[in-house]
């Protein structure tokens, strides 16, 4: 099982509804270190690095995001593996 980081950017009415705080949480269940992001833009940016399958369940889980969210699109864009440490919450 190889290591990655992949970046994505979720769009929809994904701010102040706990949307970096769950996603921390689903990241801890899976494994995975990295960060989550509000951007002025109103997305959110999140970044994940760690086994691949469990990348590939996380851009699943971002889909839909916690219940409190309303996802509307999720895009992704692999990057060089990071050694990063925990999830932060930017």
């Amino acid at each position: 099982m190889g290591l990655e980081c992949k970046k994505f950017f979720i769009r929809g009415h994904v701010q102040g509804v706990g949307f970096r705080y769950h996603t921390s949480q689903q990241a801890a269940k899976l494994g995975l270190t990295g960060y989550a992001k509000n951007l002025l833009n109103g997305n959110v940016e999140v970044v994940v690095c760690g086994g691949s399958q469990s990348i590939i369940e996380m851009g699943c889980w971002l889909q839909t995001g916690p219940e409190t969210s309303s996802v509307a699109s999720v895009e992704s864009e692999s990057m060089p593996f990071q050694c990063i440490t925990g999830f932060d919450i930017l």
